[in-house]
């Protein structure tokens, strides 16, 4: 009999070896395939597993929600979901415009306005629920499975990017590390949707339930576009 999970607070492969070494523990399980990156543990047992019994042997580090209770989302719910980012986008190129009009600067200086005031407004939700930030993008982000406390750090980080950009200080280092942060996370969000990890974006923390869908890769990549033209610009 096959039974499938999804198990969130999974942050290494630590995690994913006691995950699976507790699960093949329980009286009756055969085999168990544990994926760090979906969260999703497939287990074939002798029996039926009850979510509450799978619980209770992870322990409350470990939250437990059956795959037969989360139908497919549609593409029309996805949407619904997305709807907050699509608002913060417009808002922030809106914002942007009026800045760059107000100030009567160029297109350079307007893409560092928009990456500014990108950066602020996105490290505001992530600081709505700080500590359940961590664990949802170390769910995704290469760094932050990698480098201890960096996930923690990451909305400070964003924060300081975010004034750096707004007052122009120091634009070719912030640009350089703008680069390398979003690569990271970047390839992080490819390798998801190519394996099609039902996870949350960590994009604007987790008040907000955002799906991972090929609009974060977007995002990202508007992101490192725009850095990649203004560092150009500075070196040339």
């Amino acid at each position: 009999m096959k039974n499938s999970f999804h198990i969130f607070g999974m942050t290494c492969m630590g995690c994913q070896k006691t995950v699976s070494n507790k699960i093949n523990a329980i009286a009756g399980v055969e085999a168990v395939e544990v994926s760090l990156d979906s969260g999703l543990a497939v287990i074939q047992s002798k029996r039926n597993l009850s979510l509450k019994e799978l619980s209770q042997t992870l322990g409350s580090k470990y939250t437990v929600s059956s795959v037969s209770q989360a139908p497919p989302i549609s593409k029309d719910s996805k949407i619904k979901q997305l709807t907050p980012l699509f608002l913060i986008f417009t808002y922030l190129i809106a914002g942007t415009l009026f800045l760059s009009f107000q100030l009567r600067v160029g297109p350079e200086r307007g893409m560092q306005l928009f990456m500014g005031l990108f950066f602020i407004v996105f490290s505001f939700f992530k600081f709505l629920d700080y500590k359940g930030f961590p664990d949802s993008f170390k769910r995704y982000d290469p760094l932050a499975k990698k480098i201890p406390g960096y996930a923690s750090f990451y909305p400070f980080l964003e924060t300081a990017l975010g004034i750096a950009f707004l007052g122009s200080w120091q634009l070719p280092i912030v640009l350089s590390l703008t680069l390398v942060v979003l690569s990271f996370t970047t390839f992080g969000v490819l390798r998801a949707l190519v394996g099609k990890a039902e996870i949350e974006c960590a994009c604007l923390g987790t008040v907000l339930k955002l799906p991972m869908t090929e609009a974060t890769l977007i995002e990202n990549g508007v992101m490192l576009i725009m850095a990649s033209i203004l560092l150009i610009g500075y070196l040339l």
